[in-house]
């Protein structure tokens, strides 16, 4: 039985060799304990509700519901869970959305395993912290006056339900199997459908889809 003074780690990523990694390497520490593993955003809020862990390690670009609409709901039914992004964006757009979304951690895939641990602790101890490798270029863009505005304007342009439309929509789904898997009728997708092509110019499938892909709305 795991002892009680461990912290509590559930890790989520789409990848199964990236989750099986970090659980390995975790496990190496007597500090941490990994609880569960989770394979999108939405399993993840399931799981967050379920295991209640102490931290959370999690990817920004996933398929289904990602990792950005999965931070900010886990942080509004549990706002004292602590979670780390972690991924391979290193742009702007991505480094915003998830600190908006409540990240209190954002690290890269590429940093060293040094750096995961001192994020973890940073966060467990009240703390944010951001990988050395996008910290000079975050405080750039906010000292910068707002000039990163048009790189995330797509995050604050649609709803969330438009975002996990958008991404299914990339992913090949159909209109009947996206309202299957949001638990909506498939009239109100065609209706997110249609204000999400309005809001962004697009007007055909296609565009809806290569706009998804180049806006990062898909996994990495």
């Amino acid at each position: 039985m795991a002892s009680s003074n461990k912290s509590r780690v559930l890790i989520v990523d789409d990848h199964a060799l990236m989750r099986n990694g970090l659980e390995a390497m975790l496990a190496t520490e007597p500090a941490f304990e990994v609880v569960g593993v989770a394979a999108d955003g939405k399993s993840a809020i399931r799981a967050a509700s379920e295991l209640l862990p102490d931290i959370i390690l999690m990817d920004v670009s996933m398929p289904l519901t990602d990792g950005i609409d999965g931070m900010a709901q886990i942080k509004r039914l549990h706002p004292e869970i602590k979670i780390v992004a972690l991924t391979f964006h290193r742009e702007d757009k991505y480094i915003h959305a998830a600190l908006e979304a409540g990240a209190d951690a954002y690290v890269l895939k590429d940093d060293s395993r040094t750096e995961l641990f001192a994020a973890l602790t940073s966060v467990l101890g009240g703390n944010s912290y951001l990988s050395p490798s996008i910290c000079n270029k975050v405080v750039a863009g906010y000292l910068s006056g707002g000039q990163n505005e048009t790189e995330k304007s797509s995050w604050e342009i649609l709803t969330q339900r438009e975002r996990e439309v958008i991404k299914l929509i990339a992913e090949g789904k159909r209109t009947k199997e996206i309202a299957v898997y949001l638990s909506l009728s498939p009239k109100t997708i065609e209706k997110h459908r249609t204000n999400l092509m309005r809001k962004l110019d697009l007007h055909n499938v296609s565009e809806v889809t290569v706009y998804a892909i180049q806006n990062g709305f898909t996994s990495d």
